[in-house]
């Protein structure tokens, strides 16, 4: 068995610290979406700037998550079979929590799937199935809140806290700041 090859130890530090990375990458991303939308520029930046930052954290919260996500599957003690991975509740050991990170793994792949088929599947059905972006980390924070063994470390507490501060600010940003859309230029008449 491979978790024994890599010793047990060693493959649940790297499962919950791919884990933890995973939830402060998303984060970062969820922020970076809210900032493209509603049209952040850092500095003197272009708007384009914020968007690609937001696709490469993007893209490298993907390798954190599929090394947790891995690591969960070959630990003996987490008990995660391949088929909890992507269906919601029928883990073993603790469903509800392994269901969780089943739920917003199956969300964000429809995230990732809309967003590599954005000129397939059209701007509006990408921007609905975008919404799903809320729904997602709070699911995901919620698998690693009641996930693990180290829960109530502080370390984690002080992540965790930090996540939820950022997501709950960008949040009300997106909710009460500047709207996405200016209001339409009228024409010049010349």
């Amino acid at each position: 068995m491979l978790a024994s090859t890599l010793g047990s130890n060693a493959v649940w530090y790297l499962m919950r610290a791919t884990g933890a990375v995973s939830l402060i990458l998303l984060t970062f991303v969820l922020v970076l979406g809210v900032a493209t939308a509603n049209r952040f520029r850092p500095g003197k930046r272009p708007v384009y700037v914020t968007a690609a930052v937001h696709r490469s954290v993007a893209l490298l919260s993907v390798a954190f998550l599929a090394v947790h996500i891995v690591t969960a599957v070959i630990d003996p003690y987490a008990m995660v079979g391949l088929a909890a991975v992507v269906i919601p509740f029928v883990a073993a050991a603790r469903p509800l929590q392994v269901g969780l990170g089943a739920l917003a793994l199956d969300l964000l792949i429809a995230l990732i799937g809309t967003s590599l088929l954005r000129k397939r599947v059209g701007v509006r059905t990408w921007r609905a199935v975008h919404w799903v972006a809320y729904l997602c980390w709070p699911v995901a924070f919620m698998h690693g809140l009641t996930m693990g063994t180290d829960t109530t470390s502080l370390w984690l507490a002080a992540v965790d806290s930090t996540c939820l501060a950022a997501v709950a600010a960008t949040v009300a940003w997106r909710l009460l700041g500047p709207r996405a859309t200016a209001a339409p230029r009228a024409r010049a008449t010349a």
